[in-house]
């Protein structure tokens, strides 16, 4: 009698909770638009209008929690807020962000720095999330998925007390808040993820007992934590495809992502292939590069960058001549986030001079578009070493600008971009630090003839594939019926 009782008191006040959390949400929807209208306007004073007409206009809110962080992500977001733009002028771009330290002009500016993209600040605003901290992985040691993931259920509810858009867009793969903007508000949500918070081959691994960056070696060697974390992870998943079925618009960057992704939301994804600026990467010129070797990713301990500064030292011991050649670099240009990715750079700097490669090893943090862009255009090689690479948008960048792609052979690099094109190869592929030790010396050691024939290909294939304007085609054509 009292266990019911406890029960049926505790279901009803989560019911009577979730009733006055939804009304207090929905009651302040057009007041929360008009003052972000106002703000709009304010911030554009004497400028002709660009929502005429006596219609309301349409709230397409971005949900980006990390806006200003400079990765192949925000591309993917500033792209395609300026695809909006360009085409739908009445449609009012709101991104949720919890880069909190800048103001909207200080984001623009770098995205105009960083990406080159140009865009109009009177369609655009940007909502502050103040509990991005909850999400941060250093907080959570352990059950990290899962404490994440319920942590972004907060932001989420944040997000839509401050603004509840006509259509809630997660542009970084944050499913758990699919659930609570659906209930809260009905609103169509639609996504473009980058790669599933679980798959098949975290449990694979998991399974082999492999080490890696969520697996420690020590509890991977445990029969027990190994079984324990394996029921963990298929109950993971299973809630994990259950928020991922609330989305309406499906899309995806890659075929590997496609497969898990319809796997667990029981959906059917659109292929939409993240953006590169060819046309800016395909005037550098192919001729008299340098033997330097570039590496353009975030320092995430997924990047594995710790494998590129062992694979030089591979290099030079299995290949000895490259260490007389002066001009021999490895260039690591990426963005640093927060204090955990500068202990990471740290930590890169460390063992460089451990394997005496220190000379060999130069670190580009947070640089420029401008900076970026020379690099690319006159190194030899591109390298890239994280495993399972949901999509890959550095490699393409490779080449287009002309390098020869040194890729993890695993995932987007191997299903989708490092694959034949007009019947002939684009780059290489590698699995170990012994193998990409091989393929480094391989790319470096092409004859001037042979690097120009292959980086002509592979230019050709990012070109084709992966310019901006066949995303922009793609992302459109799944979001025009929803916005028009």
């Amino acid at each position: 009698m009292a266990i019911s009782f406890w029960i049926t008191t505790t279901l009803v006040s989560l019911w009577l909770v979730y009733r006055f959390t939804r009304l207090r949400t929905l009651n302040n929807v057009e007041v929360n638009r008009q003052h972000l209208l106002q703000a709009l306007e304010r911030a554009g004073p004497g400028e002709e209008p660009l929502i005429e007409g006596d219609s309301p206009p349409i709230f397409l809110g971005f949900f980006h929690p990390y806006c200003d962080a400079g990765g192949g992500g925000e591309r993917v977001l500033w792209t395609a807020i300026r695809d909006v733009q360009k085409e739908l002028p009445h449609v009012i771009c709101v991104v949720y962000t919890g880069d909190t330290d800048a103001s909207k002009e200080q984001i623009l500016f770098r995205v105009k720095n960083r990406f080159n993209i140009d865009l109009d600040p009177r369609t655009l605003a940007i909502v502050y999330l103040h509990t991005r901290y909850l999400v941060e992985d250093s907080r959570y040691p352990r059950f990290t998925l899962l404490l994440q993931s319920l942590s972004s259920m907060v932001l989420g509810y944040e997000a839509m007390s401050k603004l509840v858009p006509d259509i809630y867009f997660d542009t970084m793969g944050y499913a758990f808040t699919y659930p609570v903007v659906h209930y809260l508000t009905h609103v169509k949500i639609a996504t473009y993820t980058h790669y599933p918070t679980i798959s098949s081959d975290m449990l694979q691994r998991v399974y082999e007992r492999r080490r890696q960056y969520n697996n420690d070696s020590q509890l991977a060697a445990s029969t027990i934590w190994t079984s324990g974390k394996l029921i963990y992870y298929h109950m993971f998943s299973w809630v994990y495809g259950w928020c991922g079925s609330f989305a309406e618009i499906v899309m995806v960057n890659s075929s590997w992502t496609k497969g898990h992704i319809d796997q667990l939301w029981k959906t059917e994804a659109e292929i939409v292939y993240p953006p590169c600026d060819t046309e800016r990467l395909n005037v550098l010129d192919l001729n008299n590069r340098m033997p330097k070797i570039v590496s353009v990713a975030q320092f995430r301990p997924e990047k594995d960058h710790a494998m590129q500064i062992q694979a030089m030292a591979k290099l030079f011991e299995k290949h000895p001549k490259w260490k007389e050649e002066k001009d021999l670099e490895l260039v690591m240009i990426g963005s640093s986030r927060n204090e955990g990715d500068e202990r990471r750079i740290a930590g890169l700097r460390k063992l460089a001079q451990e394997l005496n490669v220190e000379k060999y090893v130069r670190f580009e943090v947070n640089a420029s578009f401008d900076t970026l862009v020379d690099y690319l255009g006159k190194a030899k090689v591109g390298l890239h070493t994280m495993w399972n690479e949901h999509f890959g948008i550095g490699v393409v960048e490779y080449m287009a600008a002309g390098l020869i792609p040194v890729a993890h052979n695993s995932a987007g690099p191997k299903r989708d971009i490092v694959t034949e094109y007009d019947g002939r190869p684009t780059g290489f592929l590698a699995d170990s630090v012994d193998s990409f030790a091989d393929c480094l010396d391989e790319a470096l050691s092409l004859s001037e003839q042979d690097t120009i024939k292959m980086a002509s290909n592979a230019r050709a294939a990012a070109s084709d594939r992966f310019s901006e304007v066949a995303f922009s085609r793609e992302l459109m054509r799944s979001l025009r019926k929803w916005l028009t």
